[in-house]
């Protein structure tokens, strides 16, 4: 009987963040919280014997070599199992938006084939190897909503209340690295407070990487415009192109313009796939 698991990779909204300043390392000390949302991609695994990977997208095309492929490479050759896997992708999450989508189908991969190869290894280990892949795959793998600095990889867990956003994503995207290598950034922003964050979570803080993002990318501001027009205070989510805004009550928004991915999500209270690998001692802060 063949082995086979379907699993859902979420998106995250960044609902703030704030660039600290610059390490010696050239990478830079951040803050923000990030949120699961139910804009999902759905990724298939087969187990395969002879250890060969192999990978088929399903509803969009992607590069020869992307971070699933990569996942599933690390964990096989740092576990020495001999199985291998098929890989299918169902990709929803755009690309180029701030959401994740990449860092989230790698934390799936890892915490997929964990299970499909009897591994057992704890989110511990997974992070320490997800994290070469990607500075949001341990976020994704820790399962629960996040206070997040560092680099991107001291996590705090957090109790967020129930949501409704709309997330707007223009044809064009943006590249990170060109964002934090532009000399506007501001890169000296005061440390915040979980407490304050805390006490109005949906309207904390800002990205102060939007004014780069908008000069680099005329669709973000028109999204912003868009969102606006609404009486929606929207912003930039990561290092991207989307840009979301807390929906009030049951309000329906209005038709967006051709080619632009748009979506009303609920935020999540935890990862799909939380505890599918031995857990770390934490607690909720909320």
């Amino acid at each position: 009987m063949r082995a086979i698991l379907d699993v859902a990779a979420p998106a995250k909204l960044n609902l703030f963040l704030h660039v600290l300043g610059r390490r010696p390392d050239g990478m830079h000390e951040l803050q923000s919280a990030f949120m699961l949302i139910d804009w999902c991609d759905t990724l298939h695994f087969e187990r395969r014997e002879g250890g060969g990977l192999s990978r088929e997208d399903l509803a969009a095309e992607l590069p020869p070599d992307d971070l699933v492929l990569r996942a599933a490479r690390a964990l096989q050759q740092a576990s020495g199992t001999p199985w291998g896997a098929h890989i299918a992708i169902e990709k929803r999450v755009p690309a180029q938006a701030g959401m994740g989508g990449g860092s989230s189908d790698a934390a799936s991969t890892l915490l997929a084939l964990n299970r499909l190869w009897g591994l057992g290894w704890s989110v511990a280990r997974l992070s320490a190897l997800g994290v070469r892949l990607g500075a949001d795959v341990p976020f994704f793998l820790g399962g629960h909503n996040a206070w997040v600095e560092g680099i991107g990889e001291r996590l705090t867990p957090l109790a967020l209340p129930p949501g409704r956003f709309l997330v707007a994503k223009p044809p064009e995207g943006l590249e990170t690295a060109k964002i934090f290598s532009d000399p506007l950034l501001q890169r000296s922003h005061e440390p915040a407070i979980l407490s304050g964050f805390a006490a109005n979570p949906y309207a904390f803080g800002r990205n102060v990487l939007q004014p780069v993002a908008q000069r680099l990318c005329p669709g973000v501001a028109q999204a912003l415009e868009w969102l606006a027009a609404q009486g929606l205070s929207g912003r930039m989510t990561g290092s991207g192109s989307a840009v979301f805004a807390p929906l009030p009550g049951e309000a329906t928004p209005a038709a967006a313009p051709a080619r632009w991915q748009v979506r009303v999500c609920s935020n999540m209270e935890a990862h799909p796939l939380a505890g599918w690998a031995p857990s770390d001692d934490s607690s909720v802060v909320g």
